[in-house]
């Protein structure tokens, strides 16, 4: 007698869920957006994005946060060939383009005529109105960005002034700010030389050695956070404000003729693709050296947006 076998049931896999929306974090905005666009496998011209929480980069590393974002897909609508609305059948609702009659086709083709014609002046009273805002807002945009220049000039000085380093007069050795920064080189165990000139209103802190990469950070984040330290330490019981610039191996120097070459290439291709261009985040300084290198160029208009540390420069076609 043969036995009986068992049979293992089937299951049937459950299908893969389709996304139509995800949460990402990144780096920064744009990190985190291309990482939901590679999960979601879309396009950007596909997704509406939502920025849910900004970056900061805080000091030291420390206090730092990660860009989020939802990056949602946006609804898809059904091709006009496929389902339309029968002209004499409205109480049935939808149906395909073949099921209609010759009657209702040829009915329908004369509703789809005027409805095209309708859609087209549509269309040509949409893009006059569109021209017409454009121009208001690049009155707009112009005026403000007068108005924002000025402002971000008289807020940040240039801290990067060619000044003749054999000129400057030392600073004595109990100096709070040079102490402050030998405090800090301790802590750190790094190996660097700091040495501190002052022109009789303005103090200059220089640091070279073997540890001033460490000191300047990515794009120079660490010495910025560096400087405004110093600065706080400098003028915390001074009646009269002195201007504190730490510089490490003239990176200020570097890093400002590096934005100037920035800036006019970007120039260019915003003038020959007609596409804005949209910079990382920069500190009111840094900004200050686009929007000056790029002011008398009668192709494109700078503007900034976003709130610190996030704030960026925008490169527009006039």
């Amino acid at each position: 007698m043969k036995k009986r076998q068992n049979r293992m049931p089937i299951r049937r896999m459950p299908e893969m869920e389709v996304l139509d929306s995800i949460e990402r974090w990144g780096n920064d905005v744009e990190t985190a957006v291309k990482l939901a666009l590679e999960e979601l496998k879309a396009d950007i011209e596909e997704v509406e994005v939502e920025v849910l929480e900004e970056p900061s980069r805080g000091f030291f590393g420390i206090g730092a946060k990660l860009a989020k974002v939802k990056v949602s897909k946006k609804a898809k609508a059904l091709p006009e060939e496929e389902i339309i609305e029968a002209p004499k059948r409205k109480e049935r609702g939808p149906i395909r383009k073949e099921e209609l009659t010759e009657e209702e086709k040829a009915s329908y083709g004369n509703i789809k005529k005027e409805k095209e014609s309708k859609g087209n002046s549509d269309r040509r009273n949409k893009k006059n109105h569109h021209k017409d805002h454009q121009k208001d807002n690049k009155k707009e945009n112009h005026k403000d960005n007068l108005e924002e220049n000025l402002t971000e000039n008289k807020k940040e000085e240039a801290i990067t002034p060619a000044v003749d380093r054999a000129s400057l007069a030392l600073i004595e050795e109990n100096n709070e700010g040079l102490v402050f920064l030998q405090n800090i080189s301790k802590e750190m165990g790094l190996d660097i030389n700091i040495e501190g000139r002052t022109d009789g209103k303005d103090m200059f802190f220089f640091i070279d050695g073997k540890d001033s990469g460490t000191i300047i950070g990515k794009r120079g984040a660490t010495l910025d956070a560096i400087q405004y330290l110093t600065s706080l330490v400098v003028n915390k019981e001074g009646n009269e404000y002195t201007r504190v610039v730490v510089d490490a191996e003239n990176y200020r120097a570097k890093r400002e003729k590096s934005l100037e070459k920035l800036a006019l290439r970007l120039a260019d291709k915003v003038a020959r693709t007609k596409r804005s261009y949209k910079l990382e985040p920069m500190n009111p300084y840094e900004r200050k050296v686009i929007h000056a290198t790029l002011q008398n160029d009668k192709r494109i208009v700078t503007r900034s947006e976003g709130q610190d540390p996030s704030r960026r420069v925008i490169i527009e076609v006039k």
